[in-house]
């Protein structure tokens, strides 16, 4: 599971930091755009998944901190202020930058950069429902924009792993509301579980610089760019007798 699938990123908690993950191509026939290497696996082999090879075309996927300047102002003189606010982060708070973002749209011969065309229905359709199977979720859905600061965006979706994503997608969470979840489950205090068609697993919190478990007790810890860590660790669901 990658280390930083869980890390948030919005102007109330920027990149502290530049960073470049390993990246890797999902689509070969697009070989500028990449992604972190297991997010791109992962979202090949969901499009695989729909039959969507050659309907589904990969827009925007990592971007440096400069790249995403770029936009900001190109988008700033092309659109507007309210219109570069609305779609598009300010550098340091773009999840582009983790690797672990992605933007898609539905092929045509034109696809608007900022605001690529991915309906809801036909393969795309079939792409999102597929989407928490493989880790990625709507990262911008509607009527969040209050707690995420981006209106909804369509098209833009955001690996964070299987058990994650199937479990946001069952509880209508956004990453913001999802991370608010777990902090309320510190490490020490009774563990979330999540029960998800991806397994059964237990979620806490280990605020800061907090000692952590033993290693044999197996948990796994990822950074969530709010000054701790998510832990998370494989739960055998309880067989009936």
């Amino acid at each position: 599971m990658n280390g930083d699938a869980l890390a948030l990123v919005n102007p109330r908690h920027p990149l502290a930091e530049e960073g470049r993950p390993h990246l890797a191509a999902p689509d070969a026939r697009f070989p500028r755009v990449l992604m972190e290497r297991r997010a791109a696996a992962r979202l090949r082999a969901c499009i695989a998944r729909v039959g969507g090879q050659g309907q589904i075309v990969p827009v925007s996927g990592f971007r440096s901190r400069a790249e995403q300047q770029a936009i900001w102002e190109s988008t700033l003189a092309a659109e507007g202020e309210a219109f570069t606010r609305r779609y598009v982060a300010l550098p340091g708070c773009s999840e582009h930058q983790t690797g672990l973002a992605i933007d898609l749209a539905l092929a045509a011969e034109h696809i608007d950069f900022v605001r690529p065309h991915f309906p809801t229905q036909g393969v795309c359709g079939a792409f999102r429902r597929a989407a928490p199977r493989f880790g990625f979720i709507l990262r911008y859905p509607p009527h969040k924009q209050a707690i995420t600061s981006i209106a909804h965006e369509p098209w833009h979706f955001r690996y964070v792993g299987a058990p994650h994503a199937l479990f946001m997608q069952e509880r209508g969470l956004c990453l913001e509301e999802y991370l608010e979840l777990v902090h309320a489950h510190p490490w020490g205090t009774p563990p979330l579980r999540l029960d998800t068609p991806a397994g059964a697993y237990q979620v806490g919190y280990l605020p800061g610089d907090a000692p952590a478990p033993p290693p044999e007790e197996g948990w796994h810890m990822q950074p969530d760019n709010c000054g701790g860590r998510v832990l998370i660790r494989r739960h055998e669901r309880r067989r009936a007798v």
